[in-house]
């Protein structure tokens, strides 16, 4: 397993990998990827016998990202490090790929003191609210979502 920056190489994974996951995050085509790869401060993969089994993208405060859940944590704090997206290939789940991007992901936070992101609950994401709490993330509000869904807002101090 390697965690290493995201390539434009890796862009067709990436999207097979956030399609997989739309309903969890939001659509994705290679224009837009590239911008947001532009503003992020962090873009990663996670590379599995030469295969992106993951991919995640991160955010720090003061940058042209216009989303509703960045823009939120944004009146919440002054400086904070935005997890935006993360998706795990189906068949690579269950492996440490997750909490081994969450540790460089929360690594790279620490400079800011906290990591935000926020996980659906309507429709609800058990599986990811669990894996969050284990890692000591709390809940901080909850947002209703352009398209009706409901999130719940996390913050981990760091």
């Amino acid at each position: 397993m390697e965690i290493r920056p995201l390539a434009d190489g890796d862009t067709e994974a990436v999207l097979d990998l956030n399609e997989q996951s739309v309903e969890a995050l939001s659509p994705l085509d290679a224009p837009a990827l590239a911008h947001y790869r532009s503003l992020a401060a962090a873009a990663l993969v996670c590379e599995v016998d030469a295969e992106v089994a993951a991919f995640a993208l991160a955010y720090a405060p003061g940058t042209a990202y216009t989303s509703i859940n960045y823009l939120w944590h944004g009146l919440c704090f002054d400086d904070f490090f935005y997890l935006d997206r993360i998706s795990v290939h189906r068949a690579f789940r269950r492996r440490g790929i997750a909490t081994a991007l969450y540790d460089a992901l929360e690594q790279q936070a620490a400079a800011h003191r906290r990591m935000v992101c926020e996980v659906n609950s309507e429709p609800p994401n058990p599986e990811s609210l669990a894996f969050h709490k284990g890692r000591g993330y709390l809940e901080i509000g909850h947002l209703i979502q352009l398209n009706g869904h409901v999130t719940v807002m996390l913050e981990k101090p760091l």
